[in-house]
């Protein structure tokens, strides 16, 4: 009895020491900050700040950006637990520390550069793709039946402003945006783009023909649009792949290699809002959310580069940055 209570005290010790190590949040961002230091060049000057009038921060903005993405790959969307709780445990190792309301008007200012760094990532692991998967998911700002007292995007830019949508997939309506990816077969997301939630996903390949050419996009019954078809291959070489409805005339079955290729995009999604908390919102207006939307896909970037540099499958991110 007395050496089973020391074997279970001994495997309770180990597992303990792993979760600790495994949820290390400051080894997390000089992991990030690094690769961030790789790809920023010609971005930001030597002290890591893009370079604009005023005093130097000592709180650079490229660890403005590491400390985003990994709160976001450590599951951690609420800033208050982030600063008050999560940050106490590192305060003699960041001695530079901003407050987290320095830290929440950065984050906004520092989205362009986030995105930056995120693309140059993106090429770096498979820049040479020509074929690519199209989908869209929604983004509920808050229950329909609030949708209508929502002030997120009630001041200001109102294009910007969230509205009511339909989700086929779910059969829901919901109130708030939609998130529109493009990513290669190996699971990296290369383009994304918000819209309201009323705007059809056909609208976004409008978008498309002017960043992408020469290649193969394939996407779900949602992008069948004949016209847009012919639009895409006349302009820039695009073939738009659909499936065919059943009430189709010319109705053929789906090639089986491009429905098996389609759940890498939808795998996407799920790891989004599994490990990265998509569809949970504590934003307060709309610069915010796309803010820790950016920041949110940039971590599964940064995550996917990590294990494509330890030559491991990209598409494993639980434990990539551990």
């Amino acid at each position: 009895m007395r050496i089973s209570l020391i074997f279970i005290n001994l495997v309770l010790s180990k597992s303990l020491s792993l979760y600790h190590r495994m949820h290390n949040l400051y080894t997390k961002v000089v992991k990030i900050l690094e690769i961030c230091k790789q790809f920023s060049h010609n971005l930001v000057n030597e002290h890591g700040n893009i370079v604009r009038r005023g005093p130097v921060p000592k709180f650079s903005d490229l660890e403005v950006v590491a400390l985003s993405l990994a709160a976001e790959s450590e599951s951690i969307d609420s800033e208050k637990w982030l600063f008050d709780y999560k940050l106490q445990e590192y305060k003699e190792k960041i001695p530079n520390l901003i407050s987290r309301r320095q830290f929440n008007d950065r984050r906004k200012k520092t989205t362009g550069l986030c995105e930056a760094i995120r693309k140059r990532i993106a090429l770096k692991i498979d820049g040479d793709e020509d074929f690519f998967l199209v989908d869209s998911k929604p983004i509920e700002v808050c229950r329909p039946a609030r949708g209508k007292r929502c002030k997120m995007g009630q001041s200001g830019d109102f294009s910007k402003a969230p509205d009511f949508g339909y989700c086929a997939s779910q059969n829901t309506y919901y109130f708030g945006y939609k998130l529109h990816a493009i990513c290669g077969l190996s699971g990296v997301v290369h383009s994304y783009d918000l819209s309201k939630a009323s705007v059809h996903d056909l609208n976004y390949m409008k978008d498309v023909k002017l960043e992408y050419h020469d290649c193969s996009i394939y996407g779900d019954k949602g992008y069948i649009g004949a016209d847009v078809q012919l639009d895409l291959f006349e302009t820039a070489h695009i073939r738009l792949e659909c499936p065919y409805r059943l009430n189709q005339k010319d109705w053929k079955p789906t090639f089986t290699p491009f429905a098996k290729a389609r759940k890498r995009i939808e795998t996407i999604f799920s790891q989004l809002s599994d490990q990265f908390l998509l569809i949970r919102n504590y934003a307060k207006i709309t610069n915010g959310l796309f803010a820790r939307i950016i920041g949110k896909i940039s971590a599964l970037t940064v995550s996917q580069y990590v294990n494509y540099i330890n030559n491991k499958p990209i598409g494993r991110i639980k434990y990539a940055l551990n």
